[in-house]
């Protein structure tokens, strides 16, 4: 899996992400769905600063959030209701023993008797950070292998035709901080190679320039609807993202109870 982006895993700018993105209503719909199928047992895939992973823990969910960026999840784990989560550093393939069955695994053994969790969820960006085809594949086939028959996975990804990116560019921005530091912000779209789009940013603080480069995969809904067939996945609905109308789709898709023949190079 290719390394996270230094806006997750450089810890200067790790403490900062929740101050710069403070607006997490977005999360709503994953509390939700949660609620609405049942979910007892969830996984947060690119858990991040574990805004969601503590919100669920605090509603009685049992919760493993696993990030790539250790960064990141040194946030999380100082949040209320931290205790109550299993933080995981890595990616979802982290979670697969090596039959790829039996439940999640976390620091080497079967969590909670190997159960298998009822939801798995990727918010914000997640799912198209997976750029390269494989990684994209081994992360369904780990989701898949995580998730009992029946169990819903649920993510959101922004749709190509939307053109998003056209409105990312952000000219140099003050915002002042939580601790009352003067940050200034911008983004610049630095390339644009459909399905790629790759975009730059920095928040300078005291004269200190901290800088990222992400890149991101826009894919085409048949596309995803293909690849989560192939993965033994039946999609059950596509909504909208009701922060972002007519600009993502939330895929709610139902894990079947027999597991995929990995393709060739899978």
């Amino acid at each position: 899996m290719r390394e996270p982006d230094a806006a997750f895993a450089d810890p200067r700018q790790a403490v900062l992400y929740d101050a710069l993105d403070d607006d997490r209503s977005d999360l709503d719909v994953y509390l939700a769905i949660v609620e609405e199928v049942g979910g007892d047992r969830v996984i947060d895939i690119g858990c991040g600063t574990g805004t969601l992973a503590v919100l669920l823990a605090a509603m009685g969910r049992t919760v493993i959030g696993v990030d790539p960026a250790d960064a990141s999840l040194d946030v999380a784990r100082a949040k209320p209701n931290a205790d109550r989560v299993t933080w995981v550093h890595g990616d979802a393939t982290s979670l697969v023993g090596r039959n790829g069955v039996g439940g999640p695994v976390v620091d080497g053994t079967l969590d909670h008797a190997g159960l298998l969790a009822d939801v798995a969820v990727m918010t914000g960006n997640v799912a198209q950070v997976f750029v390269s085809d494989d990684d994209w594949s081994r992360t369904l086939a780990a989701v898949h292998a995580c998730l009992r028959p029946g169990g819903c996975f649920v993510f959101e990804t922004r749709r190509p035709e939307a053109r998003a990116w056209e409105s990312w560019d952000l000219a140099p921005t003050a915002i002042t901080l939580p601790d009352g530091r003067c940050a200034v912000v911008e983004r610049t779209v630095t390339e644009v190679a459909l399905p790629l789009i790759t975009f730059e940013g920095s928040t300078t603080i005291d004269g200190e320039a901290l800088r990222s480069r992400s890149t991101l995969r826009f894919r085409e809904r048949d596309e995803i609807e293909r690849d989560l067939a192939v993965h033994g996945f039946t999609v059950v609905d596509v909504r909208e993202a009701p922060d972002r109308p007519g600009k993502e789709h939330v895929f709610l898709a139902r894990c079947d109870g027999v597991r995929p023949v990995p393709r060739p190079g899978a």
